[in-house]
């Protein structure tokens, strides 16, 4: 190549192609890592059936969300002081969608049913 001649690249090899796909390869896994994605999970064990009463709604509900009655029923058995503590736990630490009302109703709830043994 001499001096003072421009270079051209051949027909069909611009740059603005490469890069649309370049910009297409980045961004398709971004688009996907915002898409919803959803789990189904596998039905509560019937031991682990919270009773009716009132505030087992609430706390089917809200539970539920993060976790399997299980976990509820394996908890050690304890007053309304053990389950606010850990109602507090799943609203503060685990990030809970738990309101201040619910939260009341499913601490009662639990220390009703699931309180010390008598």
């Amino acid at each position: 190549m001499s001096r003072g001649r421009v270079r051209r690249r051949p027909l069909g090899t611009s740059a603005l192609p490469r890069a649309a796909v370049l910009v297409l390869v980045l961004a398709l896994p971004l688009a996907a890592a915002g898409a919803e994605r959803t789990i189904t999970l596998p039905p509560d064990d019937p031991s682990a059936r919270l009773p009716d009463g009132p505030g087992a709604p609430e706390t089917r509900n809200a539970c539920s969300l993060c976790h399997s009655t299980d976990y509820i029923v394996m908890q050690p058995r304890g007053g309304a002081v053990q389950w606010q503590a850990v109602v507090t736990k799943m609203i503060k630490v685990f990030g809970a969608p738990i309101t201040d009302e619910d939260a009341k109703t499913i601490v009662e709830y639990l220390a009703t049913r699931y309180g010390p043994a008598p």
